[in-house]
């Protein structure tokens, strides 16, 4: 998996590319959020638009990236899911637990 950050309108933007998978970023997104929770940004988008695919282990790292801000005061939203991410979000009745938006503008501009 790739990913690069930053920051636009005063959001951290996380942007992945590839597979989130066992062993196949799960861990690199882990901690790259943590980094930005450590650096005090307390606004964070996660642009999944180039995800293309993600297994139970990565969607667990979603949801505890997700804890995790909201623990720390930080709010933590999805951007250009794909059908099969939202599909897996639907399944898994998290769609509801997460704020999700079509394209990156639009979560970016739910911060202001």
């Amino acid at each position: 998996m790739n990913h690069r950050t930053y920051e636009k309108d005063g959001v951290s933007v996380l942007e992945l590319k590839g597979t989130i998978t066992l062993g196949a970023g799960d861990v690199t997104m882990r901690d790259v959020i943590k980094d930005l929770l450590g650096k005090e940004k307390k606004s964070i988008v996660v642009d999944l638009g180039e995800v293309s695919f993600m297994d139970s282990t990565g969607l667990g790292e979603l949801v505890a990236a997700y804890t995790t801000a909201r623990h720390q005061g930080a709010t933590l939203k999805l951007a250009n899911l794909t059908k099969k991410t939202k599909d897996l979000l639907s399944i898994t009745q998290l769609a509801a637990v997460f704020e999700s938006y079509d394209s990156l503008g639009e979560a970016i501009g739910s911060f202001r």
